[in-house]
Formats: C-alpha cells, structure tokens, sequence
C-alpha cells in the first residue's frame, strides 16, 4: 500500500514522523500484558492497524496519537482478540486519568501554559468560565462547570490560544446529544468567534446591534470592492435597511445550521488565508436585496424578504444563499435537459452541465434519446458504444466542476428501462467489476412507463430496443406509449430483444438495495398530471425527483426553490393558518423574483424559465412541527395532519400566485395550460384514473375553498 501518511500529531499539537515501529511494540506489549507471545501474529496484526491508518488519513488530514490507538482496538476487536483488547483499552484509560492528574497538578500550582505567538500566559480555568458563562445566558440545562472541567483534563500545557478555543467548543459539542441547549450554545461559540472577527466586539457586547447595523454598509462596500457584490447595492436606501437589522435572531441557529452557514455560505476575502466579512443577519439581507433589485418599492420589499428569512419562517434554496446580490446571481437550484443523439449533443450537454454547475446548479439528464451499444452509425458505417461511456465522461465532469468550489457537482442521469444498454446502466453504480464503466459520483434514475409495470405484474417478456430505431417513443406516454410500443414489439426491429419484465424489475431493486441507485419515476404519472402538457413532454427529473419539467434540445427546463418552515408556524399548539397564507404569500414573490433577477448560464435555460417562469415551493422543519403538536410521527393523527397542512399550502400557493398574475401577467405559456383550463393538481387525479382504467387508492377529500382560488386564476 502506498504510504500516504508520513506524520502524526502528539497529545501535545507537535508533529512527528510516523514511526510504524511504535503500532508494532504497542500490539506486542497488549499481549505480552496478557502472557502471550507470538511475533507473528502481532506483526499481521500491527500491519493491519498501518492498512486502517494509510486508508483513513493523509499528509493532509495527519492522524493523532488516539487515532492510531482506536485502529489497534479496531482491529483487536475484529480478529476476536478480545481479552487483549479489553487489556489495551484499560491501558489507555490508566494512562488517560494519570494524565489528566498530572494536567490538573499543573494548573493547580499555575504552572501550565498557554501559547499566544511570541507570549505565554497561565492558563486560567476562570477564564473559560466566564467566557462559557456569558454564552449561556438564559439557555437552562447547561453545565458550565463540566465543561470547564472537561476542559482542564483535556488542555496540555504550551497549547496555543486557538485550540483552546476548539477544545472549549468540542467539549460544548459532545453535549448536544444531552440537551438541544448545548447545539444552541455551540452555535453562539462560533457567532462569538466571528464577531469579534468581524465586528471587533464579543457575543455579549453591549453594543452588538448598534455596530451590527453601523458596519452593514461598509460590508457591502467591501464586497462590491472585491467583485463578489453587485454594485447596483449600493442604489438601496442603506440606512433605511441597516436599521431593519434584528442581531438576535442569530440566536435562531442551531450549531449545524451556524457550522453550514459559516462553512458554505458567508461571503469570505479573496486573499489566502480566506477570512469571512459576511455575517448572517448580513448574509439574508444581502438575499433580499437580491431578490428586490427590480420590485417597484424596492426598501419596503427587501424588508419583508429579510424579515421572512431571517425569522426562518421560509428559506431560499443554497444557489439563492451563495448567489443573491452578487455579480453572477444563479440563484436557480435545479436544470433539467436531455441529450441529443450525436457527438455534437452530447458534447454541447456536457459544456452546458459545466456551466449550470460551476453556479451551483443541481443537474438531471435525460440519455435516453442517445442510440445503444451496438446500434449502427451511418456516417462511420460503424457500431456505436452505447451510452456508458458518454455518461462516465459525465460524471467526470460532475467531478470536475464542483459548484464554484463551494460544494460537490450534483449531476443525475435518467433512462427509460426499454433502452437496450439498461442492464449496464443499472450497474453504473457498483462497487465492482469494470473502473471504466462505472460512475461513482452522479446519481441513476429510471423514467418508468406504465407498461412495464403491467408486465411485471403479469410476469410477461419486455423488449428492448435501440432509442434510435424507435425514435417516437421517447415523447410518448400512457395509452400512446402502450400502442405504439406494442406495434414496435410486432416488427423485426434489428437489435430488438425480449426479456423477462419480472427479472429486470428483480435486477432494479438489487442494485437499489446493494447501492441505493437507481431512484425510481414513473413517466406516464408525471406526464398526464403535467399542467404543461400543451407545451412539450416531460423526459426526467432532478437530483431530488421532486421537480418534472419539460426538456427539449430548445429549452433547458429551470426551476426556482424555496422552503416553507413548518415548525415555526405552529403557535399555541395549532398551525398559525394567517401566518402560513402571509408566509406563502410572500416566499411565492420572492420565488417569482428570482426568475427576472437571475443569471443564466445557457441560452437553453434562459428561453424555458423565460417562456413558463416555474417554482417550487417546498417544506421543512415537519418533524418539528408534529413535536410541537405533541402528534407521534407513527399515527393517524399525522396521517391527517399532514394531508391538511400540504392542503392549505397547496391552497394560498396557487392563490399567492395568480394574485402575482394579476399584477404583473401570466406566464407566456398558461394559454392551454392545465391551469388555464381549470383543471388543479387535485383534478389531475381523475385524468390517471381515466389513462390507467382503474381507481385510485388515494383521498380525493378537500377542507379548503378550491372554488374561490379556481374563480380567482
């Protein structure tokens, strides 16, 4: 194995050469400890803990001494040495408390030190809690002393400045799991940390507010100064919008949502090492205003965007949390677009992929148009390799283009399971077999007709066929697809071969089991229930399945997304129903926004946000929600609750939106739309009964006043 790991870091912060002569001596004396002596073994052994080690870590992310110590319990306790290892962990738990008595002797007599550069000081325990004090104002349930006791077993002496720092936030962070109250105050650490960096004043500063609002403008200076901000900013009222600045609702976060935040989403410095100058009341403000360039009244708007956000009432999807307000504003989350059959569409797919990537757009592909493993190519008069090397390519360039830099390219493909190369596609995602034909890093997805399912119900054969010699099927869906696949199935179509339905079927939820791919979609359901369906064919999805929009080779399908926080709607016991509607109602507005205020990577993908303006609006912070209704997941009563909260925001969506239509128009497209003809999402229900045959075994039951919001679009 290649030794990748050159160095370890001691109890003390000081880094050593790795020494595996160390792991050797320290497996012989565990079982010499135990009377037993066999060089042979401790030698496999010893190197079995280097294998776990040179796998695990790197010069990069170099081990600790207790990591090397946890790989030899690992392994002591995987060949069944047990008695040894239980031997082992006591050593370490010995020598843990005999150092911890030492450290304490040390600050006892004030002899332990702390690093600051040049400068030492004694570390001093009243220190730390004081610090700890201030931070856990008005959080109960909380410990200050244990954690300073954990603390000074755990400090060292000539430990630098910072890493008690981190050592006072890991012992606060082990102790999430005893109290939500100490996720609360992990979260205040770091907003302490970047105050001071930023504003020069700590968490519990007096001041706070003041120098909050007072350095808002200065913060956008600085952003537009180093190209990362738009300059139209600065044409805001930014006094008027500083002083909506609300400092504690950073005290909404909890220490996940600060870490993310931190980590992912504040505007950081250009220069190495990068420094963040974005705060996070900042940070929705700077989204707002993003989101209000071209609104009429344009303070008034980016105070109710704010407000929203920063209430966590609703939050915008992370392309609109990187991106608004600054110099390239992809604030779409999702694109869907299909591949063309010819080199020069799929090569033109995998720039365009490039780009809505590289902004920090999640991308679903649609590869079945694009002929199979063996189909003819006229111009060559040769044989073509199907779509599994196009689609490794693809998920080369996923790897590639991670989003800025900011976090991993998320790429999906999707495939009707007639394409003749579904039985390598369906093995794209295992850990075995052929490097070459295999793609780790994107996600597989099945676009699934009807059809097949009744064929696997009977247990029948399914044909597949080469997309290029049955070029319709791929707009076709329900009773259409049916016929005119079964009129293929009669013709002796070259390349055409019988399987059992019932086996593929077998073979998907293999692969799904062993690796958690292919995602599953149904084509005919998707597609009859489509208000667009006057417009063009659905052909795939997204990354997460929830958005189905049509593609073509003219339009790349764009969607913008949102999240509604259901737990903070519940007051007093009950869904606030007026506070959901305004909620609602403002997210659908801001959503709406995003569309004439973005920046499109592709022509392809401004034309279709253009011409059919979509949205999606989603949920969050559910579980939450039944917590605070005291309503157990596994029940009835959430059954019910569920179905009549996604009604009522169902209901002031579609409200919200045609009361946006009024104002400003319709879409471009609504002309013949499913909405434009009065049929709702609730109706589509009927239209698959009547496609399939048969009834559905879903509530058709409403509670809210469907005839008022009809009346109104």
């Amino acid at each position: 194995m290649e030794k990748k790991v050159k160095s370890i870091k001691k109890r003390n912060g000081k880094v050593v050469p790795f020494d595996s002569n160390k792991i050797y001596i320290a497996v012989k004396k565990a079982f010499l400890a135990n009377n037993i002596s066999n060089g042979g073994i401790v030698r496999d052994l010893a190197e079995g803990v280097e294998n776990i080690v040179q796998a695990k870590f790197s010069e990069e992310n170099i081990p600790t001494v207790e990591n090397i110590q946890d790989s030899v319990e690992l392994v002591l306790l995987s060949q069944g040495f047990i008695d040894i290892a239980r031997s082992y962990m006591a050593y370490r738990q010995q020598h843990k408390v005999l150092r911890e008595e030492k450290t304490l002797a040390m600050i006892e007599a004030e002899k332990l030190y702390v690093s600051h550069g040049d400068r030492k000081e004694i570390f001093n325990p009243d220190h730390v809690h004081d610090v700890v004090s201030k931070l856990g104002r008005g959080l109960d349930k909380v410990s200050v002393q244990d954690i300073v006791d954990e603390v000074c077993r755990t400090v060292y002496d000539g430990i630098k400045a910072e890493e008690v720092e981190t050592l006072i936030l890991n012992c606060i962070k082990t102790r999430i799991d005893d109290h939500y109250n100490y996720s609360y105050l992990s979260a205040r650490f770091l907003l302490d940390q970047m105050y001071q960096q930023v504003l020069g004043v700590p968490f519990y500063a007096e001041n706070l507010e003041t120098m909050y609002q007072h350095k808002f403008t200065k913060y956008l200076e600085q952003g537009i100064e180093l190209g990362l901000l738009n300059p139209e900013l600065r044409e805001f009222d930014l006094n008027k919008l500083s002083q909506s600045l609300v400092s504690s609702r950073d005290l909404l976060f909890m220490y996940l949502g600060m870490q993310t935040i931190e980590d992912r989403y504040l505007l950081r410095t250009r220069k190495k090492p990068q420094r963040i100058f974005e705060l996070p009341q900042w940070l929705w403000m700077r989204v707002a205003m993003g989101l209000a360039l071209k609104e009429e009244n344009r303070e008034e708007k980016a105070i109710e965007f704010y407000n929203l956000l920063s209430q966590m009432l609703a939050v915008s999807s992370t392309p609109t949390l990187f991106n608004s307000g600054t110099t390239h504003s992809q604030m779409s989350s999702c694109y869907l677009n299909t591949v063309d059959d010819s080199l020069t569409g799929i090569f033109k797919s995998y720039s365009d992929c490039a780009q809505l990537s590289k902004w920090a757009g999640g991308i679903g592909t649609d590869w079945t148009y694009v002929r199979a493993k063996g189909a003819k190519i006229r111009g060559t008069n040769g044989q073509s390799q199907g779509i599994i090397p196009f689609i490794k390519i693809y998920n080369d360039v996923a790897l590639a283009v991670n989003q800025g830099g900011k976090r991993r390219g998320a790429m999906a493909t999707y495939l009707e399971p007639w394409h003749s190369d579904i039985h390598e596609y369906l093995e794209l995602k295992k850990n075995t077999g052929d490097e070459r034909r295999r793609a780790h890093d994107i996600h597989t997805a099945l676009f699934i007709p009807d059809l097949f399912m009744k064929r696997v119900q009977e247990k029948g054969k399914w044909t597949l066929f080469s997309p290029c010699k049955v070029k319709d099927l791929h707009d076709l869906y329900g009773k259409e697809f049916e016929e005119r696949y079964e009129w293929y199935e009669q013709q002796d179509i070259e390349g055409a071969k019988a399987v059992d339905a019932f086996d593929l079927w077998k073979k998907m939820l293999t692969m799904l089991y062993e690796t958690g791919h292919p995602w599953i979609t149904f084509k005919d359901t998707i597609n009859v229930r489509s208000p667009q369906d006057h417009v063009g064919v659905i052909h795939n999805s997204n990354l997460c399945t929830e958005i189905t929009l049509n593609t073509s080779n003219e339009e790349t399908a764009v969607c913008n997304l949102g999240s509604v926080n259901l737990a903070r709607h519940i007051k007093d016991g009950e869904l606030d129903e007026a506070l959901l509607e305004k909620t609602i109602t403002t997210m659908i507005r801001m959503l709406d926004n995003v569309v004439d205020n973005n920046f499109y990577p592709t022509k392809e993908a401004l034309d279709a946000n253009m011409r059919h303006r979509p949205i999606g609006m989603g949920l969050m912070g559910y579980q939450d929600a039944l917590y605070k209704l005291g309503i157990a997941f596994d029940s009835a009563e959430n059954i019910e609750f569920a179905d009549k909260s996604m009604e009522m925001v169902s209901y002031y969506a579609i409200l919200a939106s045609s009361k946006l239509a009024k104002e400003r128009g319709s879409y471009k497209t609504f002309k013949g739309s499913k909405w434009d003809r009065g049929i709702f999402p609730l109706d589509t229900l009927n239209l698959l009964e009547n496609e399939r045959g048969r009834k559905l075994k879903v509530s058709k039951e409403s509670r809210m006043d469907w005839d008022r919001v009809k009346a109104h679009v």
